[in-house]
């Protein structure tokens, strides 16, 4: 039965009394032992507390920068009572390194941001990234450490990656042929002929401007579909409508739509769909679309129906402006079968029914979109609606709305291609899908900003600019290290990757720079099969995007870590040989056994 939230606050008050004693009780016995075991916070100060965070630092580095390189190495991770993961994938491996002592774990914790931010805005990187952070930091710490003013270092820093990523903007070739795009998948997913062909495929048939997702296959070879769909830029309106906490989305599977061109306002009016939807489609998922979101009186009680019901739901945000996004919810309720439950033509979600819902095989929300996947809509009505806006497009005399009927058109003709990881394992399975969606991130980067020169070369020839910066005599000597410390940055990328392949970094730099032919920028080693080749002409290619967010993220954190000058964590916890709470105290709790789902009602009123 679906509750209002009328039908709430009654049971809740009902139980209020025993409750509120029950807490007091819990207070009093808390109070009392935190006045003998309080523990406070500690302070660090200068070198000692700068010392601790590059423990850490070099402690998460380490376990990282195995990954990096056609020739780097699993980590295996230790997930409890799930399987073992088995991953190349840098940013997974921060994610799972955690330390015991808060001094080490702070500095762990800057750089998992590090990688984390990395991989939000470019999707790949993070691995270089943390590597970069670790050489700037440890590096600074040595120049601190012989007196140098740290203001002046991080200036250095902040100068020298300015120069940095202007030269590789210069070095950048945009991506002109599908033949790219399958050599940038191909050396993102650590060299996988099968992964990078397969992805440029899946980019050849739905466009640049197409979606495309990978989830688990049911065989052992690797598939691809195209199924008609629609992705649109609005995400959940709750992180509480989260399913899956690993990535922090939504994912659904033969799911309903409900949609309406209006905010939903007022709770009574939702409960009617829900109890119908609950009496006839009992333990299938449930998607709320609608123009300006939900009140938070409705969100709460979607949320209470989620833990009392287990109603399956979650809700969005329409996306588009103004009459944009009018058209939107017209192209959705179409793509899915749906009613548009719209004011403007009488109808109210009140009155809405089970017949008045669409249907998707398959919806996944983030924080940022939504993808709906064989949507339940009938093809002669999205055909129809296609020639409609096509013909739209041809009348038009605005270029703004030109472009806004053109995006919804891909939308609707584009499909979605589906990548189904096959595997003789789960463990292989989630490997493979962490190596596709590395690869799939950094097809998209390398469509919009470019590509460079991979392995590391890129750096490693923008950075030589560095040499021939003029600076003012009167400068800090401070400023001239942060540029150095820099330039020697932007040679660990190629040092790791060529350390991971079992050769000699100094020889194949000597040799990279000291090119007798003169200074080529696509002159590079090959760490996978131990020559030196043209790096564009052989495919070891990066995305601009990625190796610029990876060198600006690294110097931002590693240069604010040298600046910092004293470090504060919680003082260790004292042994508590205390009893446990006294059995009057617990003995309260034995008649919130009726209260069934009410348990996190405590702060809802």
């Amino acid at each position: 039965e679906i509750k209002s939230l009328d039908q709430y606050q009654s049971e809740f008050k009902l139980n209020r009394t025993r409750m509120l004693q029950t807490i007091a009780r819990r207070k009093r016995f808390n109070l009392n032992r935190r006045a003998r075991f309080a523990s406070g916070k500690t302070v660090k100060f200068g070198n000692e507390s700068r010392e601790n965070m590059l423990n850490g630092v070099i402690k998460m580095a380490s376990a990282v920068s195995v990954t990096l390189g056609p020739k780097g190495r699993n980590v295996v991770i230790d997930q409890g009572t799930l399987s073992p993961k088995i991953t190349k994938d840098g940013v997974t491996v921060a994610k799972h390194i955690e330390f015991s002592d808060p001094l080490e774990e702070i500095g762990a914790r800057l750089v998992r941001s590090v990688a984390n931010k990395a991989n939000n805005e470019a999707g790949d990187g993070t691995t270089t990234a943390t590597v970069l952070t670790r050489w700037i930091y440890e590096e600074g710490l040595k120049g601190i450490a012989g007196g140098i003013n740290p203001m002046d270092i991080w200036k250095g820093i902040n100068l020298a990656v300015e120069v940095v990523v202007k030269e590789l903007q210069a070095l950048t070739k945009e991506v002109s042929s599908h033949e790219i795009i399958k050599q940038v998948a191909t050396v993102s997913a650590n060299n996988s002929v099968e992964i990078g062909s397969l992805l440029a495929e899946a980019m050849k048939e739905v466009g640049r401007e197409g979606s495309i997702t990978v989830e688990s296959g049911n065989s052992i070879e690797d598939e691809i579909t195209i199924q008609k769909g629609m992705k649109f830029d609005q995400g959940y309106l709750s992180p509480v409508f989260v399913t899956e906490k690993k990535t922090s989305s939504t994912e659904f599977k033969d799911a309903y739509v409900l949609i309406a061109d209006y905010k939903l306002t007022e709770p009574r009016a939702i409960i009617p769909i829900l109890e119908q939807f609950l009496q006839k489609h009992s333990g299938k998922p449930l998607l709320i679309i609608s123009a300006d979101g939900l009140e938070s009186e409705v969100t709460k009680v979607l949320h209470l129906n989620m833990a009392v019901n287990n109603l399956k739901i979650c809700a969005v945000k329409a996306p588009g402006f103004g009459e944009s996004r009018e058209g939107y919810l017209q192209d959705i309720s179409i793509l899915t079968g749906a009613e548009l439950i719209s004011e403007s033509l009488g109808t109210k979600i009140e009155d809405a029914t089970p017949a008045s819902l669409g249907f998707a095989k398959s919806i996944t929300v983030t924080k940022d979109d939504t993808l709906i996947i064989g949507g339940g809509g009938d093809q002669a009505d999205i055909d129809e609606r296609c020639e409609i806006i096509k013909e739209r497009i041809v009348d038009s005399s605005s270029d703004y709305e030109k472009s806004k009927l053109k995006e919804r058109l891909s939308k609707l003709v584009g499909g979605v291609a589906v990548i189904k990881v096959g595997g003789s394992s789960e463990v292989e399975v989630n490997e493979k899908k962490d190596r596709y969606v590395d690869a799939l991130n950094a097809t998209y980067a390398a469509t919009e900003e470019g590509i460079v020169p991979g392995g590391g070369t890129a750096l490693l020839y923008a950075s030589n600019k560095l040499m021939d910066l003029q600076q003012p005599e009167d400068q800090p000597f401070g400023i001239k290290v942060g540029i150095d410390i820099v330039h020697k940055a932007c040679k660990m990328p190629i040092t790791t990757i060529v350390e991971n392949a079992g050769e000699e970094p100094s020889v194949v730099i000597n040799k990279l720079l000291k090119n007798p032919n003169g200074l080529d920028t696509t002159f590079g080693y090959n760490a996978l099969t131990g020559k030196y080749v043209d790096m564009l002409e052989d495919g070891i290619i990066d995305p601009t995007k990625v190796v610029r967010t990876a060198l600006v993220d690294a110097a931002s954190i590693a240069g604010l870590m040298c600046t910092s000058e004293a470090l504060v964590v919680p003082e260790p916890e004292k042994e508590d040989s205390s009893p446990s709470m006294p059995p009057g105290g617990m003995g309260g709790m034995g008649g919130m056994g009726g209260m069934g789902g009410m348990g996190g009602m405590g702060g809802m009123f």
